[in-house]
C-alpha cells in the first residue's frame, strides 16, 4: 500500500515529505513550528493556500480563485463541480488481445460462426427467410425437425438434415417417402433407376428388362402387340399416388424434355421451359443436362451430397438456397 500525504485543498496523493502539493502548490508540511511560523504568531486555524498559477475557478461559497483541476476549495473546503470527462474513442476494428497493445477484442456472434445458411426462395423467385446453419446437425421436416414446415404434406416428420464433414456443407436424405432433390449445373451422370425433376413433373431413368423372345399362353396362342423396336432406356413418368403415367422408350441415345417440339413434351407444365433437359447414354453412362432452363432440372440424391455456394435443393414444397458465408 502507498504512503504519503492527501492535500486538503485539492485531495491529491503526493509522496511522504513532499512539503508543497504537485497539483495546487497549497503547503503539505506537518511540522507544527513551520506551520506556525507560516502563519504567524496569532495561530489561526485556517491553513494558508496558495492559488496555483492557472487559477480559473471561483469557488462559489467563499469567492476564491481555485485550480481548475482541483476538487475542493483550498480556502473553505468548499466541494467544487468538475467538468464532466470525455468518454474515450471507441474502436470497432477486431484486434489482437496479446501483445500489451492496450486493444479489445471482439468475440463473434453466433450468426457470424456459422459456416451457412439456407435462404427459401418464395413466389417469383423471391428471398424469404433465411436460416443459420451454425450447429452440428439441422433437420428439416414437417414436425420432428429443427427448421419445420409443418403445413407442407409432401415432407417427411424427419425429410433431411443438413451437416458438415471435415468443414463441408452435405446433405442428406433421412429416408423421406418423396426425397431430396439437388439442382444440376450443366451435366452430371445418373444411374438406372434415378429420378429427376423438371418443372412440376417426377421423371425416373429405368433399364430395359426384355424376357427375351414371345412365348405362347398354355393353348398355344401368342400374345398379340406392338412390335419392340431396340432400346436402351426408358423415361417414365410418376404420377400422384406413385403410379406410372407418359411412359417412352428411347429409340436413341438422347432422349430431349421440354414444353414443345422435344421428344418428350409437356405443354400445360408453366415451369417448364420450351427445351428443358436432355437424358443421354454413351458406352454403360447415362448423363442427365439441363438446357439452360429458367427453373432448373433437379436429380434426387441417394447418398450424402457435398453442397457448394449457390446450390438449390428442392423437398417438399420448399425450394432453399445455399450459402456459403
Amino acid at each position: 500500500m502507498d504512503v504519503g500525504l492527501v492535500c486538503d485543498g485539492c485531495s491529491a496523493f503526493n509522496e511522504l515529505g513532499t512539503n508543497t502539493c504537485v497539483s495546487c502548490n497549497g503547503h503539505l508540511s506537518l511540522d507544527e513550528e513551520e506551520f506556525a511560523d507560516e502563519v504567524g504568531d496569532g495561530g489561526t486555524q485556517e491553513r494558508a493556500f496558495t492559488p496555483p498559477e492557472d487559477a480559473g475557478i471561483s469557488c462559489s461559497m467563499c469567492g476564491a480563485s481555485v485550480g481548475s483541476g482541483n476538487r475542493f476549495c483550498g480556502a473553505c473546503g468548499n466541494p467544487l463541480s468538475a467538468p464532466p470527462r470525455p468518454a474515450p474513442p471507441v474502436s470497432t476494428a477486431p484486434t489482437s488481445s496479446g501483445g500489451g497493445t492496450g486493444k479489445k477484442t471482439l468475440f463473434f456472434s453466433s450468426i457470424q460462426a456459422a459456416k451457412a445458411k439456407l435462404v427459401l426462395i418464395k413466389g417469383e423467385g423471391h428471398d424469404g427467410e433465411s436460416y443459420s446453419l451454425a450447429g452440428d446437425d439441422h433437420r428439416i421436416g414437417r414436425t420432428d425437425a429443427d427448421i419445420v414446415f409443418d403445413e407442407d404434406p409432401f415432407l417427411s416428420p424427419t425429410h433431411a438434415n443438413f451437416f458438415y464433414v471435415a468443414g463441408k456443407l452435405v446433405v442428406r436424405d433421412e429416408d423421406s417417402i418423396n426425397g431430396v432433390y439437388l439442382r444440376i449445373r450443366g451435366t452430371r451422370p445418373i444411374q438406372f433407376d434415378d429420378y429427376f425433376l423438371i418443372g412440376e413433373q417426377v421423371m425416373q431413368v429405368l433399364p430395359i428388362r426384355v424376357d427375351g423372345a414371345l412365348t405362347p399362353t398354355d393353348d398355344g396362342t401368342y400374345l398379340y402387340s406392338s412390335p419392340r423396336r431396340p432400346s436402351r432406356f426408358e423415361l417414365v413418368q410418376i404420377l400422384h399416388g406413385g403410379s406410372i403415367g407418359l411412359a417412352h422408350l428411347a429409340t436413341a441415345d438422347v432422349v430431349s424434355l421440354g414444353r414443345e417440339s422435344n421428344d418428350i413434351n409437356f405443354p400445360d407444365d408453366p415451369f417448364i421451359s420450351g427445351h428443358h433437359a436432355q437424358v443421354a447414354i454413351q458406352g454403360d453412362q447415362l448423363t442427365l443436362s439441363d438446357l439452360g432452363s429458367k427453373n432448373g432440372t433437379f436429380v434426387r440424391i441417394t447418398k450424402d451430397t457435398p453442397l457448394e455456394h449457390g446450390d438449390y435443393v428442392f423437398m417438399g414444397q420448399q425450394l432453399l438456397r445455399v450459402e456459403i458465408v
